[in-house]
């Protein structure tokens, strides 16, 4: 089964939180899919991932480029996994495809958006149902993550 974590955003947002994940990801020697809720959303995380450290990016592309499938990270809207990922980010209130195939899934959810505070809780449901072992983080007020169950 997929572990699948659940990380609840308090105190920072999905730009902040999301880069040092995909970095600890490729360090494991995993590629990555990230999910988003929509186009606009993804081509503004692809831009924030070139630029958001000024000694660093984040070798990623999109789906709508040439050769998705030699991206260590790829951004979508599919439910696809073009680039053969091990890692599944679920970010914006997404829909999840088929998650068996991943070694490990993260469900990203802003914990002052409503809307995806109650989508995760029916992904949680699924997720549980499914058989996935699930965990859930909380950030502190340091911005780390707190296991919670």
């Amino acid at each position: 089964m997929t572990e699948v974590l659940f990380y609840h955003l308090t105190e920072s947002t999905l730009e902040e939180a999301l880069p040092p994940l995909l970095e600890k990801s490729l360090e494991r020697g995993w590629r990555a899919v990230v999910q988003v809720g929509g186009e606009e959303r993804r081509d503004a995380l692809d831009a924030h991932l070139w630029t958001y450290r000024d000694d660093s990016f984040l070798a990623h592309g999109s789906e709508h480029e040439r050769h998705p499938q030699h991206q260590p990270v790829l951004l979508t809207t599919g439910e696809g996994n073009t680039n053969s990922a091990q890692i599944r980010f679920v970010v914006d209130g997404a829909s999840p495809p088929d998650l068996s195939t991943y070694q490990r899934a993260v469900f990203m959810f802003d914990g002052h958006d409503m809307t995806q505070v109650e989508q995760a809780r029916e992904h949680w449901k699924a997720m549980k149902a499914a058989g996935h072992q699930a965990t859930y983080w909380q950030q502190t007020p340091e911005r780390r993550w707190e296991r919670k169950a």
